[in-house]
């Protein structure tokens, strides 16, 4: 097999184009903003932050976490297998990242079922403010991110494909990036107050 050539321009070029390391780098300042906002109206209403955070699932959460490192993990698996031309491969460890993204989408509706039928929504205090906004807009990302691995992994697979490394790299680091705003969202949501 023949490992597929990496054309960057120079070393300083980021994994999957500049452009989405832009994009990456505004969300995790969007998302780091608000989980600042977050811990500074906690720091004002403690016992209200801390009796909301004791009704959350951690264990969802922690499963959660699991799932998205473990998709995170197949996602580098796939990079790796395309970069080594073994394309089919690749597409398996896509569909598994994809899996454990819609394994994550199931536990975070069933988590969403819950609080919705306890009564919980976006105006019962700050903290579920903070809990539906942040947790609803990961949500997006991930939805968005299952969206290009899908397109990706059809269009690396097609006959005749012209799907580059820098395509999938631009796919994996926006995936990654989902993991990596979870990491943030899970301990100062469900573990902090």
């Amino acid at each position: 097999m023949e490992t597929l050539k990496i054309n960057y321009k120079n070393i300083y070029y980021p994994p999957g184009g500049i452009l989405m390391w832009i994009i990456i780098f505004l969300e995790l300042i969007t998302f780091g903003m608000a989980l600042i906002a977050f811990v500074n109206y906690g720091s004002e209403n403690t016992a209200v932050f801390h009796q909301s955070r004791m009704e959350l699932n951690t264990t969802f959460g922690a499963v959660n976490t699991v799932f998205l490192l473990t998709s995170g993990f197949f996602m580098a698996n796939a990079v790796h297998l395309f970069k080594e031309n073994e394309i089919q491969k690749s597409s398996v460890f896509f569909k598994l990242a994809m899996l454990g993204g819609f394994l994550f989408l199931v536990l975070k509706s069933v988590e969403y079922y819950h609080k919705i039928e306890s009564g919980i929504s976006l105006d019962t205090n700050m903290f579920y403010t903070f809990y539906w906004l942040l947790t609803g807009f990961h949500v997006i990302h991930v939805i968005m991110g299952l969206v290009i691995l899908a397109w990706t992994n059809y269009g690396m697979t097609k006959k005749n494909s012209d799907t580059a490394v820098e395509d999938i790299e631009a796919c994996a680091a926006f995936w990654h990036m989902c993991d990596l705003i979870w990491l943030l969202l899970f301990p100062t949501l469900y573990l902090f107050f």
